[in-house]
């Protein structure tokens, strides 16, 4: 075999290994999107079912069609402090299980079926091309997708197919040969999947070489040990994603560390002192000699992939009842050094974790939540200014001015990522949402900052020494009691999405506009009496104003959901 010879080889694997790769992200994305908003459902249900969790983690895994896309977005949700890590470690569990099947379609993918498995891509595209309904078009994409990963497979094995005994044939297989230690075979394993980023892609190319009955290492258990460490390879993603997170974060990704490592330690101790396990168990569930879809000699694909079934659904048995144990494992390694200095307060926003933004839904619906969040918190700043009015408490400019600093900082992160969103592949609900919140995030600061005119009105209140009578503080007390009813059915409305409150918003927000003439008629009403003075006047029209502005941004966050329809 000439050195040109190998360049092609070589070369050829690469490209199919790529395609291979760009078939699984594409089906990833557009399965995701299909799945529009049931992650989100799935990952409240898991509570503290650690079987819920399981069956959570298998599912998101088969939508996302990778464990790393499932662990890292675990880690992404303990970092933003929506999950806890009773639950991650569940998921997680769930996520190796659920990986497993992409192992079952590559096996499959030496038989006959395959000539359909190719067209696909063909069939996927023209469908997208054509097709005016979006979800058309992202089944399009999965179906095109299908076709890519079996276009690659077969890249990968025609660059492998030799004859039996021929000169190409005896070269690779020497070559494969090389390595028959154990534990070098398990760092292979571990090495080319941290490398590539897919433990999917590893398993691909030691079933492909399978099925064409080129061994590796020797035989035996040899192909295996590749298997094991792929496993622990995989780890190397979340671990990498959790560098700079929080704490609990950076514990999700070791538990998947531990928890494959752990895994790996007790069926390396098997096939080590059992080296006939892969000729006597495996070759008993699925002989060499075994027809499949008109395929004969699938047995040590299947073999390959019944054993990654095997070494992850043995570990999640032995391993789910001490989920507890792993956790506590995992707080001990890894230390929180700020439990002694935790802040008065907690932040605006928790953490709006880029890893959520594998899954655009998920990523979505903890930035809404946290903009409801945001809502309360510039509603208590209109509560503090009104109050220091009120009281004359100069003092609290200084504090509505820390929350509005506060505000604007919220307002530039969720910004941020609202445009990171917005650059994902999201589905046309959610990209109206993504528009709606950019308004209700503007509606936010204004808020804000008519609680800062607010300071500035008792500014006044307090220097020119200006008087009030009971009656009107009693009608503006009444008109700020309206203000308040009508943000806790808006920020009803906004959470829950419920547009059977819209009418009831509408019918408060036209009680503050009446409140707010009544308050100007009777002021002028005591001028014109000369029981007022007019130099309130100023201060009096333009803080009710205000209180009627900061109604009508309560009230369109309100209806920001219609847009979302």
């Amino acid at each position: 075999m000439s050195a040109w010879d190998i360049v092609k080889i070589v070369m050829q694997i690469l490209g199919g290994m790529g395609t291979f790769l760009v078939g699984m992200r594409i089906l990833s994305e557009n399965m995701t999107k299909l799945a529009h908003g049931k992650l989100q459902k799935m990952l409240n249900k898991t509570a503290k079912s650690r079987f819920a969790g399981v069956g959570i983690g298998t599912v998101m895994t088969i939508l996302g069609q990778s464990s790393a896309f499932t662990t890292v977005m675990v880690v992404g949700l303990v970092n933003a402090g929506i999950m806890t890590l009773f639950q991650a470690t569940a998921i997680i569990m769930g996520a190796n299980i659920g990986t497993t099947l992409n192992a079952w379609v590559i096996a499959l993918a030496g038989s006959d079926i395959t000539v359909f498995f190719l067209a696909l891509a063909a069939v996927g595209v023209f469908l997208t091309m054509f097709s005016k309904s979006e979800r058309t078009k992202s089944i399009g994409n999965v179906i095109a997708a299908f076709g890519l990963i079996f276009v690659g497979l077969k890249l990968m094995s025609s660059a492998l197919t030799f004859e039996n005994g021929s000169e190409e044939f005896n070269a690779v297989s020497h070559l494969l040969s090389a390595i028959q230690n154990p534990f070098l075979l398990l760092l292979l394993g571990i090495a080319i999947t941290a490398l590539v980023q897919s433990s999917t892609a590893v398993n691909a190319i030691i079933i492909t070489m399978a099925s064409l009955g080129i061994t590796i290492g020797g035989g035996g258990n040899a192909a295996l040990y590749i298997i094991i460490g792929s496993n622990i390879g995989t780890c190397v993603t979340a671990l990498i994603s959790s560098l700079g997170a929080s704490p609990n974060a950076k514990r999700a990704a070791l538990i998947h560390f531990l928890f494959n490592f752990f895994g790996a330690i007790l069926f390396m101790i098997i096939l080590v002192f059992w080296t006939g396990f892969a000729d006597t168990v495996l070759a008993s569930i699925f002989p060499s000699d075994i027809t499949v879809f008109g395929k004969t000699g699938l047995g040590p694909t299947l073999q390959i992939a019944t054993f990654h079934t095997l070494f992850n659904v043995v570990n999640t048995l032995l391993f789910l009842p001490f989920v507890k144990l792993f956790v506590g494992i995992a707080d001990h390694l890894v230390r929180d050094k700020s439990t002694q200095e935790k802040p008065a307060e907690p932040p605006l926003f928790s953490d709006l974790d880029e890893r959520l933004l594998r899954s655009p839904s998920v990523a979505l619906g903890h930035l809404y939540q946290e903009t409801g969040k945001a809502f309360t918190y510039a509603m208590n700043t209109m509560n503090d200014a009104f109050e220091a009015f009120l009281a004359k408490d100069v003092s609290a400019k200084e504090r509505v001015d820390g929350k509005n600093a506060e505000l604007a900082q919220m307002n530039r992160l969720a910004v941020s990522y609202l445009v990171k969103l917005s650059s994902s592949s999201l589905v046309m609900e959610e990209e109206r949402t993504v528009s709606s919140l950019h308004y209700v995030l503007n509606d936010i600061m204004r808020i804000g900052e008519l609680a800062d005119n607010i300071t500035k009105y008792t500014e006044h209140y307090v220097e020119d020494e200006l008087v009030f009578s009971e009656d009107f503080l009693e009608m503006l007390e009444g008109m700020y009691d309206k203000l308040k009813k009508l943000y806790v059915v808006s920020l009803a409305t906004f959470l829950f999405r419920d547009f059977s409150k819209l009418s009831e918003v509408d019918a408060l927000e036209d009680e503050i506009d009446k409140a707010r003439r009544m308050l100007v008629a009777s002021h002028i009403a005591r001028l014109n009496e000369g029981k007022c003075q007019p130099q309130n006047s100023n201060v009096s029209i333009n803080l009710v104003g205000n209180l009627e502005r900061a109604a009508d941004h309560i009230t369109f966050i309100a209806h920001s959901i219609e847009q979302n329809q």
